[in-house]
C-alpha cells in the first residue's frame, strides 16, 4: 500500500482574496476527500488546492485529514491555528457525537462542520460541566466566537442546527433546544442570464465535452455536484428523461432531457466514450468542480458577459426561464428538487416578463398629465425645465 503523502498548508493572497493553499503530491485519496468539501477548489494558476483562509477552514481541514496524513503547518501563521483545550472525556463524546451523525448519514462535509462547531462550543465551556450549560452559555458563545471572527449567518445557522443534534444526542444539558432559534437567511437575489446569454455562451465554448456540460447544467438545472455524479445508466435516451439520484436531502429526481440537447449528447458520447460518469477526467475519474468553473468563466469571457457566471448561475437562469414560460411553481420545485416551495418562490421576485409588463410609477404620472393638458407641448423629462 503506498504511503499517502504529506499535506502542506500555506497561507497566500489568490484572486484577491486571502487564501489557504493544500499542497501535496498527486494523491488520489487527498483529492477525493478534498472533492467533498464544497468550498476547496484546484487553481491551475497557483497549482494547488485552496480553500478561504480562516481558523474554521484551517480546522476543517486538519480534522479531514489529521488521521490519515502528516500535515506541515510550518507557514501557518501562529495566530490562525486555534488550540482547544479538551480533556480526553470531551474529546470521547465529540468522537461518539462524529460517530452518531454518520449513523444519521449525514453528508462527510455535514459531519465534519457539526461537529467542529460543537467542539469549539465545548473548548468555549471547557470549565463548566456540560450538564450545567444553559441558553444563555449559547449566547455567550455567539457573541463572543462568532462576531470576532467574523462568521456568516449561514454559520450561526449551522451552529444552531449542529447544537439541536447535540442536545438530542447528549440531552444531559440544561439547554431548551426549542427556544434555539437561528437568525433569519440573507435574502440574495440569484443571477440569473438571458436565454440569449446561454445560447451565446454555448455557441463560443468549441470543446465538444465543456460545451455538453454547458447545455446539461442549463437544460436540466444540475446542481454541479449533480452533474459530477451523473452516471451513464442514468440517462433514459427512449424517454428523453434524466434520473438524478441522491441529491440534496438524498432526493432522486426526474428531469426532462432538452430534444435539441440529444444530438449534442450522442456526439459527445461517441467522440469521448466515457466509462462510467457522464464526464470523467483522467484515468476515469470523476471530473473536478473547478475545472468546470474554470471553463464556464473562460466561455463567458468570450462571449463577453461581464457578470459573474458560475454553474449555479446556470440553475438559476433554467428556473427563472421555465417560470417566465408559464411552467407552474409547483412543477419547477420538482424539477430543481427543492425540499419546500419557499425555496423555489424566490424566482418569483426575478421572472423579467412579468416585471417588465409593471408600468412605472413616474410613467403613468407623465402620461396622466399629457393626458389633462392636451392643448399644451408634451412634457418630457429630458425637457429644460
Amino acid at each position: 500500500m503506498n504511503k499517502i503523502p504529506t499535506l502542506f498548508l500555506e497561507q497566500k493572497v489568490h484572486r484577491k482574496k486571502p487564501q489557504l493553499l493544500i499542497k501535496f503530491k498527486y494523491n488520489d485519496t487527498i483529492i477525493n476527500l478534498l472533492r467533498k468539501i464544497p468550498d476547496a477548489k484546484w487553481s491551475n494558476t497557483i497549482k494547488s488546492w485552496y480553500i478561504k483562509d480562516s481558523k474554521e477552514n484551517l480546522a476543517l481541514i486538519i480534522n479531514t485529514f489529521k488521521d490519515i496524513t502528516s500535515i506541515d503547518t510550518s507557514k501557518i501563521s501562529k495566530k490562525n491555528v486555534f488550540k482547544r483545550n479538551l480533556t480526553e472525556a470531551q474529546k470521547k463524546l465529540l468522537n461518539n457525537f462524529y460517530i452518531y451523525l454518520k449513523g444519521k448519514r449525514y453528508s462527510i462535509s455535514t459531519i465534519q462542520t457539526y461537529t467542529f462547531f460543537v467542539a469549539d462550543f465545548v473548548n468555549f465551556h471547557t470549565k463548566t460541566p456540560l450538564e450545567e450549560l444553559t441558553n444563555r452559555d449559547v449566547e455567550l458563545f455567539i457573541e463572543k466566537v462568532f462576531i470576532e471572527r467574523s462568521y456568516s449567518i449561514s454559520s450561526q445557522r449551522q451552529f444552531i442546527s449542529a447544537l439541536k443534534i447535540f442536545i438530542n444526542f447528549y440531552p444531559k444539558t440544561k439547554i431548551n433546544d426549542l427556544i434555539l432559534e437561528r437568525p433569519k437567511k440573507s435574502r440574495k437575489l440569484p443571477n440569473v442570464l438571458s436565454q440569449e446569454e446561454i445560447i451565446r455562451i454555448i455557441q463560443v465554448t468549441k470543446n465538444l465535452k465543456h460545451r455538453a456540460i454547458i447545455a446539461l447544467i442549463y437544460s436540466c438545472g444540475l446542481r454541479i455536484s449533480e452533474l459530477i455524479n451523473l452516471e451513464l445508466k442514468d440517462f433514459h435516451i427512449e424517454r428523453k428523461q434524466l434520473i438524478i439520484r441522491n441529491g440534496k436531502g438524498r432526493k432522486d429526481r426526474y428531469v426532462s432531457l432538452a430534444e435539441s440537447f440529444l444530438p449534442l449528447l450522442s456526439n459527445y458520447y461517441y467522440s469521448y466514450k466515457p466509462n462510467r460518469y457522464f464526464v470523467e477526467g483522467k484515468n476515469n475519474v470523476k471530473y473536478s468542480t473547478e475545472s468546470v468553473r474554470q471553463f464556464l468563466r473562460k466561455s463567458c469571457a468570450k462571449a463577453n458577459i461581464k457578470k459573474t457566471v458560475t454553474p449555479h448561475t446556470l440553475r438559476h437562469s433554467y428556473a427563472t426561464h421555465l417560470l417566465e414560460n408559464g411552467v407552474d411553481i409547483r412543477y419547477i420545485q420538482s424539477l430543481l428538487g427543492h425540499a419546500k416551495p419557499e425555496t423555489t418562490m424566490i424566482y418569483t421576485h426575478v421572472k423579467r416578463k412579468d416585471l417588465m409588463e409593471i408600468q412605472n410609477p413616474l410613467d403613468t404620472a407623465l402620461q396622466k398629465l399629457n393626458k389633462i393638458d392636451k392643448d399644451k407641448k408634451k412634457l418630457l423629462l429630458s425637457g429644460n425645465i
